[in-house]
């Protein structure tokens, strides 16, 4: 039996849903990829989203002509403002990532991703720091300064990587950076600047970045870098296997931007982790599962011990960068499929939206919160094996005395596992059908919803005895609130039909 203290250890941080990824910024002008968003804003609430390609050719944002034998540049913003004006209606800032290059001001041809982002550095310094100056100049004319204070700015997208920045050139990071930085405080002295942005595996470029910004003197307001647990891929048609880290690994990669930069000027800086997930792969089967959402539960619960921000990469399926899906579960990073399929891992953020504001306590399977009415919310998970070499406990228990000041208590509980909440169960009993048929569509997404429960349970002393058993891959988030009779004194449920009382 675990006693939950009746007194807060302190506030139950949301440095979860601080941020949230996306496919390239593009695709916010597409319907499902806004009712997507709409429907993760009502049951989740994030703040921020992060996606690439905001200066890509796809956003035609660079639009360079001649006139009368002088080349001369035209910015043109229609589909970045669609996309932030959609962003803000639905309660969303944008986390903006200034990149890929422009076609026309790329020094070089290389792409990535499906869609050929550019990945070279500019041709011409001076036309990128207008790029940036006239970009950010727009947004704070078009949507005010005081808002646009709140959205970080990041230069580029994991450039320790020659896939992403050309033969994954530091010096040439560090100068794009430079020139990037100072136009962006040439804007505003307010406006949120930071980097480096590298994916795991490349911790020294923290160190080298701290250096080089004390060196050069060049503005910082946040570190940030990616985590992953997965792999090498062995590739599959139209999908990958990986082997999985244990989840604290996820957390030390968390914790390694505070660790090696003590003692530097960024030391005290924010910490933002913009990319997060288990596979790095948009085609990974994992993340479909209900051993996803298990295997994650300790990171959003720990989480905030060693970031600011942790940003899910990504919140739908509606993605791309390896081409366009062929099934609606295809192993994509997001939290919901095309067509708004709830998966495991979404309803893990939903639960964790549920939670109260103080923090009674944490373990290595749950985390116990209350909210101000004295409701108390308590989400448990079933441990995981990641090595795959057992399927893991068939069932887990955890037993908890909860504190709650009244007579009884009302237990209402929401299941995730291999039979609730799990459309991707459903859809492969169903054949796996690549394109569902209206019906189909209908049946997952009433699969998808998680199994739910409730009872009365006695309170002893000012306590409920809160004995749970989690099946395989489970999550559950049980709510209890106390109980304020409210029937009349002449209700009687023995004579529901009429009959006498006895």
């Amino acid at each position: 039996m675990i006693r939950v203290p009746a007194e807060p250890a302190g506030r139950f941080s949301d440095a979860w849903r601080r941020c949230v990824g996306t496919g390239r910024v593009e695709l916010a002008l597409r319907r499902d990829y806004q009712d997507s968003l709409r429907l993760l804003q009502q049951d989740i609430g994030f703040r921020h989203i992060r996606g690439h390609g905001l200066l890509s050719d796809g956003m035609g944002v660079y639009r360079p002509y001649e006139w009368q034998g002088e080349r001369r540049v035209r910015h043109s913003f229609s589909y970045v403002d669609q996309v932030i004006d959609a962003y803000l209606e639905l309660g969303i800032r944008p986390f903006l990532e200034l990149g890929f290059m422009p076609g026309e001001l790329a020094s070089g041809e290389q792409t990535v991703f499906w869609w050929r982002g550019n990945v070279t550095p500019p041709r011409s310094h001076q036309e990128w720091a207008a790029l940036v100056r006239v970009t950010l100049t727009h947004l704070v004319d078009r949507y005010g300064l005081d808002e646009v204070r709140t959205w970080p700015i990041e230069v580029w997208n994991e450039p320790n990587l020659p896939d992403f920045w050309q033969d994954a050139d530091e010096s040439a990071y560090h100068r794009l950076y430079e020139v990037t930085a100072h136009t962006v405080k040439e804007v505003d002295a307010g406006l949120q600047v930071g980097g480096p942005a590298i994916s795991p595996g490349a911790d020294e470029w923290l160190d080298r970045f701290a250096e080089f910004a004390e060196h050069r003197d060049v503005p910082v307001d946040f570190v940030s870098k990616h985590a992953y647990s997965s792999g090498p891929a062995q590739h599959v048609p139209f999908g990958v296997h990986q082997t999985l880290a244990p989840v604290s690994d996820l957390l030390a990669q968390f914790a390694t931007p505070r660790d090696r930069l003590k003692g530097t000027r960024l030391a005290e800086l924010p910490v933002h982790i913009t990319e997060f997930n288990s596979s790095y792969r948009p085609d990974n089967p994992i993340h479909d599962t209900a051993f996803h959402a298990a295997y994650l539960a300790p990171v959003l619960a720990a989480g905030a011990d060693h970031a600011d921000s942790f940003s899910y990469w990504t919140f739908s399926d509606m993605f791309e960068e390896a081409g366009v899906p062929t099934a609606l579960f295809h192993g994509g990073f997001g939290l919901l499929t095309h067509r708004q399929v709830k998966k495991p891992t979404y309803h893990l953020y939903a639960f964790l939206a549920r939670m109260g504001e103080e923090l009674l306590t944490r373990g290595e399977d749950h985390l116990v919160t209350r909210h101000a009415d004295g409701r108390v919310t308590v989400l448990a998970w079933a441990p995981v094996d990641p090595t795959g070499e057992t399927p893991g406990p068939e069932r887990h228990t955890l037993r908890l005395s909860v504190p709650i000041g009244a007579g009884e208590a009302f237990a209402l509980r929401s299941t995730v596992d291999e039979e609730h909440g799990n459309a991707r169960t459903a859809w492969q009993r169903m054949g796996s059908p690549r394109s569902p048929r209206r019906h189909q569509l209908d049946v997952l997404h009433e699969a998808s919803e998680p199994g739910r429960r409730h009872e009365r349970l006695p309170v002893e002393d000012g306590r409920v005895d809160l004995a749970l058993t989690l099946a395989r891959h489970e999550v559950t988030l049980v709510e209890l609130s106390p109980v304020e009779e409210e029937a009349p004194e002449w209700w009687d449920e023995g004579r529901l039909l009429g009959r006498e009382p006895q």
